[in-house]
């Protein structure tokens, strides 16, 4: 695999300077707390102004608009599952907001992709069984699309997720 995966420990995904980082949006894209919050800050009032124009997204989406303030040149919005037991399709859901900002960074050109946790905030999706289901997705699209891509890099803000995904994708990080 000549694709980079990176995790990186008590990370700020609107200060890393990468061609894209994915935004753990919400069906409206027009901002709210958490991951999406900061990155709406961080980016200006610009970027609330280009959501209001893509017409929201549902679960398992993804949109890109510009980075205006951020050091990344493009924020893409991905959509994940609100968990609710795991019957109503979370899993799948969760594979294709990965997946479908994976298509958005290689339609854009994006070479460097940070991802924060997407789903397991407030949307309640458990920690272990996401991340599971983000190294399936991500290397099953690295098998076919390896070439688009320098590096992937999985932002985590907290312990928790830390180390899940450091034991997850142990054999990829080095």
């Amino acid at each position: 695999m000549k694709t980079k995966i990176t995790v990186l420990r008590h990370c700020d995904i609107t200060k890393l300077k990468v061609d894209a980082i994915v935004n753990a949006a919400n069906r409206s894209l027009l901002g709210g707390g958490g991951v999406d919050g900061a990155i709406h800050r961080a980016a200006g009032p610009q970027l609330l102004e280009e959501c209001r124009t893509l017409g929201g997204a549902k679960t398992g989406e993804a949109k890109t608009t510009r980075g205006y303030n951020l050091p990344a040149k493009y924020v893409i919005h991905a959509v994940g599952p609100v968990w609710s037991g795991g019957r109503r399709g979370e899993d799948e859901l969760l594979a294709m907001s990965y997946k479908n900002s994976l298509n958005e960074a290689k339609r854009i050109g994006a070479r460097s992709v940070a991802f924060p946790n997407i789903s397991t905030g407030v949307y309640g999706f458990p920690k272990e069984r996401a991340a599971k289901i983000v190294k399936k997705t991500v290397l099953e699209y690295l098998k076919e699309n390896d070439k688009f891509f320098d590096e992937i890099i999985f932002c985590i803000f907290d312990d928790e997720n830390y180390l899940i995904y450091e034991k997850v994708f142990a054999e990829y990080v080095g």
